[in-house]
C-alpha cells in the first residue's frame, strides 16, 4: 500500500462509529473510534479464533501501520464492534473483512473485560472451523500461518498481540473444562 492509501485507511478507521460502554458492558452511546481511542473509552471488541479441521489455529501478522500492536502476530481475527452491531454481527463482519471468511457458523464462547495501557474493551470470543482459502485484507493483515495451539508455537523474536493472547488462554481454559 502506498502512503496515501494508508492515510485514507487510517482516517476512515478513526471515523468509524463504535459503541462506548461502561465497566459492566452497558452501552453509553456511539462515538467515533478515534474519539474513543483518544479519550481511553471502553468499547466492544471481538476475537474470532479460526481453526481448520485438523485443529490448527490461524495466526496472522498485523500490518505495520496498525495503530495498536503494529507488526505483531495475532491469534484471532476481529476488531471493534460497530455502533448498532451485536457482538455476533461484528464478529461476522470482521472475519469477512480481515481473512475473507464468510458464511461460516460462529460459536460464541465467552465475554470478558480487558484493560491495558493501550486499550480498554469488553471482548466477545468466538470460534469457527474453516478449511477454505484465506483472503488477507491488505490494510490489516500481511501474513499468516497455521499453528498447533497446544504446542510450543511461539517463535523467538516475534511479538504477539496481548489482548488476543489473553482471549486464547481463556478459550483454551474453557474448552479444557467443558
Amino acid at each position: 500500500m502506498d502512503r496515501a492509501a494508508i492515510e485514507a485507511y487510517l482516517a476512515a478507521s478513526a471515523a468509524e462509529r463504535v459503541t462506548h460502554v461502561d465497566e459492566h458492558d452497558q452501552p453509553l452511546g456511539a462515538v467515533s473510534r478515534g474519539d474513543a481511542q483518544a479519550r481511553g473509552l471502553i468499547t466492544r471488541c471481538t476475537f474470532i479464533f479460526v481453526f481448520n479441521s485438523a485443529g490448527q489455529l490461524c495466526l496472522h501478522q498485523r500490518t505495520n501501520h496498525k495503530r495498536l500492536y503494529p507488526g505483531f502476530w495475532d491469534v484471532a481475527a476481529g476488531g471493534v464492534v460497530g455502533a448498532g452491531e451485536s457482538y455476533a454481527q461484528g464478529a461476522e463482519r470482521e472475519l469477512a473483512e480481515e481473512l475473507g471468511v464468510a458464511g461460516v457458523t460462529l460459536t460464541e464462547h465467552l465475554r470478558f473485560y480487558f484493560e491495558s495501557a493501550d486499550s480498554r474493551l469488553w471482548a466477545g470470543v468466538f470460534s469457527c472451523c474453516w478449511d477454505g482459502p484465506l483472503e488477507m485484507q491488505p490494510e490489516e493483515v500481511q501474513d499468516f500461518r497455521w499453528i498447533d495451539p497446544h504446542s510450543q508455537w511461539q517463535r523467538s523474536g516475534e511479538q504477539y498481540a496481548p489482548d488476543s493472547m489473553d482471549a486464547l488462554q481463556r478459550l483454551l481454559q474453557q474448552i479444557s473444562v467443558d
